[in-house]
């Protein structure tokens, strides 16, 4: 008689399922991207891109941003979530506690997805040398080119990954909900703040938010691939 193991099935079907997922977010940023990419080089993103900044100055006065001091002050504390320096603190924390816990293949993850998204997204910025709005539009300093964000594609693939990892050894559903759209609503604040401050065009976060995700999942799915293939075989794989 044969015995059908639900709760293995179920297993599976979760893993298969987050596997899925994974691929379905990669192809979709990744082709959000490309999309993005050719209007932007074609001149077709211009007037959307000067419709949303126009929208967030008060009328005539492209130095003055709509909404109450509070907002401002708020915007700019949620941009340096983004920056290279807080982004740098958070993985070297992370990377410490997984390294404490023996998690090494997820500390490598963490430090491969970020090292990499750093390299493609000032790449990017290289190939696409795209001015950022004018001085008169900015409420705080940036530097280098503006196409992809990346605070928003930076921010995208270190979240992710961390709500990404932080999902998987949760036990409770509702922590592995929380944990993923904390990590996409803290990345999507990131990346609305820099087009509230000035220092971004609507497309440029489109497009880093777009590859950020794409690349976040392509490093979860490598190193999943990589993990089922080599991992140690269990009890239940020998019977």
């Amino acid at each position: 008689m044969i015995r059908i193991d639900f709760r293995e099935l179920l297993g599976a079907a979760r893993r298969e399922l987050g596997v899925t997922s994974a691929l379905l977010v990669m192809a979709l940023g990744a082709t959000s991207f490309l999309a993005i990419a050719e209007d932007v080089s074609e001149g077709g993103t211009h007037r959307f891109d000067r419709s949303v900044l126009s929208a967030l100055r008060v009328d005539g006065q492209p130095h003055q941003l709509v909404g109450p001091p509070w907002l401002h002050v708020a915007a700019v504390d949620i941009t340096a979530l983004g920056s290279i320096t807080v982004l740098s603190l958070v993985i070297l924390l992370a990377f410490a506690l997984l390294a404490s816990l023996r998690r090494w293949a997820e500390a490598l993850l963490l430090a491969v997805g970020a090292g990499g998204g750093l390299l493609i997204s000032q790449g990017l910025k290289r190939l696409f040398e795209r001015e950022r709005p004018d001085l008169a539009y900015r409420a705080v300093e940036a530097v280098n080119a503006s196409f992809p964000s990346g605070h928003a594609m930076l921010s995208a693939v270190v979240f992710l990954t961390l709500g990404v990892l932080a999902a998987r050894y949760a036990d409770r559903r509702r922590v592995k909900v929380l944990a993923v759209v904390s990590a996409v609503l803290v990345s999507l604040l990131v990346g609305l703040s820099r087009v509230y401050l000035g220092v971004h065009w609507a497309s440029d976060v489109l497009a880093g938010w777009s590859a950020g995700a794409a690349w976040a999942m392509a490093c979860w799915l490598a190193a999943y691939v990589v993990q089922r293939r080599f991992r140690p075989p269990s009890a239940s794989d020998a019977t």
